[in-house]
């Protein structure tokens, strides 16, 4: 586990590519998460889902926006909530779905560099 400067603060899930090699543990948790950013199906519904005012959007709005079967649809969104990105809940016969910005974040921060390895 890796110290934060603050004593006791674990910042393993937060640091970036060129601060430490990653864990095993963190490499596959990461990996999950880009397969399922890797196809463009389901980074289009990430992106739709991520966008939309008011923070979630139901089912029945994602799935005419593609040339797929509903059932098609709800296997790429059950690759994203596997991944954590996104998480849903189940209101009468639809499921409506919202991002996981604590996931996207750690992501991002894995990617970013410190402003100082830029210059």
């Amino acid at each position: 586990m890796q110290e934060s400067p603050v004593a006791g603060q674990d910042v393993s899930c937060c640091t970036d590519l060129t601060s430490a090699p990653l864990s095993e543990e963190r490499a596959v948790e990461l990996a999950t998460v880009f397969k399922a950013l890797g196809d463009p199906i389901r980074l289009r519904l990430l992106s739709m889902i991520a966008s939309r005012a008011g923070g979630e959007v139901c089912v029945c709005e994602l799935t005419p926006a593609f040339d797929l079967s509903q059932p098609t649809i709800s296997h790429h969104l059950k690759l994203l909530r596997q991944a954590g990105l996104i998480d849903c809940e189940r209101r009468g016969t639809w499921v409506y779905y919202w991002l996981v910005p604590e996931t996207t974040d750690k992501v991002a921060a894995v990617l970013t560099r410190p402003a100082e390895a830029l210059t």
